[in-house]
């Protein structure tokens, strides 16, 4: 255990990388679908515009405060917060808990997912550069 203990500063990497890939990845294909997105959502397409950006400026700002400022990754975590409470509360939470069982019954899409990545959205917002140290 105490080799673990050696690497334990560097952990806050493990959910920090895993964010930031996901935000880029669901946040940069929003600027060039943005029309369709918006017609589908039935939102103003300036919506999936400033939801990118929360998107891709969350995963950005993430990755910057593991290197340096606080207030990069606790800017990070609140931005990507909005957009979690948003997917829940409009798309998944009406689907339940279930999004990993593909089944005719179990259609995947409820909420387990959001969830997960809005309390570690919300860690970071809350322990901020705090979940660098070892003993965060």
């Amino acid at each position: 255990m105490n080799t673990l203990n050696n690497f334990s500063g560097l952990g806050h990497w493990l959910p920090r990388a895993s964010l930031a890939a996901t935000f880029l990845y669901h946040g940069f294909p929003k600027f060039m679908m943005a029309q369709g997105m918006a017609d589908m959502m039935g939102m103003p397409v300036i919506a999936v515009y400033m939801l990118a950006m929360m998107e891709v400026g969350g995963a950005i700002l993430i990755l910057w405060g593991g290197l340096g400022p606080d207030w990069a990754t606790r800017i990070a975590g609140l931005l990507m917060a909005v957009p979690m409470v948003g997917a829940i509360g409009m798309v998944h939470a009406q689907n339940g808990w279930n999004s990993v069982n593909m089944s005719p019954d179990m259609p995947g899409k409820g909420m387990e997912f959001q969830v997960l990545i809005l309390a570690i959205a919300l860690f970071f917002a809350v322990k901020g550069n705090g979940a660098n140290e070892a003993n965060a």
